[in-house]
């Protein structure tokens, strides 16, 4: 009976050792799958414990993430082929624009008559266009592959925004658009100047592109600056807010009117210096914001 009783407690002690090893086994995977997380490493899972349904268990483990693995690095090699394809591309569009653009300066000096000169007014803005969108390719490429460290400095973002928008004052005449530019007191921002006034410029582009009345700028000091420009657009039922800064969204399908790059440029350069974007649509009013580091 003594020999039983012992026996007993000897199998009790070695199935509770069991399962507290078997718990030290589960604890030491999950730690592992945190590490893998965190520290960004590559490691398989491995264990010491022989159990078939806990081996079983760590081999799907391993599989899923070499799985992951190979998805994360195909997904890597696909981006850079394809920012290569837009630099390429961009490259390859310049050339040949550029000699158009000097055979219709050239036509346009010679004897034509009314109607051949609105035609080639006509021909000559739609290559204005088409030299912007190849810019836009370039820089959308170039800002998406950048690899340099981005170099942040103070900066007066109230001189900065006054100066791009005094500059495009006649393209906004043309379009006869007011502009409205509230600030308050004197903002600095951490931030990189280069990378502030494509994102300002490229807000300015937009909205001579897109609004169908006055702009409305606001400089605000809150938690963070903000850069807000806010004007009216057409068939504002169309837009989706949540999808505007992605490369060519377009709001109307059946008109084919894109956002192109710009906003795209915007969200890269804007997140690349810390900060974030953010679009609101209310009735017909779109206004896009860029929020910064305040210094």
């Amino acid at each position: 009976m003594k020999i039983f009783v012992v026996m007993l407690i000897v199998l009790v002690v070695l199935f509770f050792s069991y399962i507290l090893f078997l718990e030290k086994e589960i604890i030491n995977i999950n730690r592992k799958l945190v590490k893998r997380l965190e520290e960004n490493t590559r490691h398989p899972i491995s264990i010491i414990l022989f159990n078939r349904r806990l081996n079983n268990l760590v081999c799907s483990i391993n599989k899923a993430l070499k799985a992951e693995e190979n998805l994360r690095l195909k997904v890597i090699k696909d981006e850079n082929e394809f920012k290569e394809m837009i630099t390429n591309l961009s490259h390859d569009l310049r050339t040949p624009l550029t000699a158009i653009k000097g055979y219709q300066q050239s036509v346009k000096k010679g004897l034509l008559n009314e109607e051949e000169i609105e035609k080639l007014d006509i021909a000559i803005k739609h290559t204005e266009e088409l030299g912007k969108l190849v810019n836009n390719f370039f820089a959308y490429a170039y800002y998406l592959s950048y690899q340099e460290e981005v170099t942040l400095e103070r900066i007066n973002l109230n001189n900065i925004v006054t100066e791009c928008l005094v500059n495009s004052i006649p393209a906004f005449e043309d379009k006869s658009i007011a502009i409205e530019f509230e600030k308050s007191s004197t903002i600095f921002v951490k931030a990189n100047e280069e990378f502030l006034r494509r994102i300002i410029q490229n807000l300015i582009d937009n909205c001579l592109k897109h609004s169908i009345g006055n702009l409305k700028v606001q400089l605000l000091a809150l938690d963070y600056a903000v850069i807000s420009f806010k004007n009216p657009v057409k068939d504002s039922c169309n837009i989706d807010v949540s999808k505007i800064f992605k490369r060519f969204y377009t709001g109307d399908k059946a008109r084919n009117t894109s956002t192109g790059l710009g906003l795209s440029i915007v969200e890269i350069l804007t997140e690349e210096m810390g900060g974030k974007v953010e679009a609101n649509l209310v009735e017909n009013m779109l206004e896009i914001k860029v929020k910064l580091k305040m210094i």
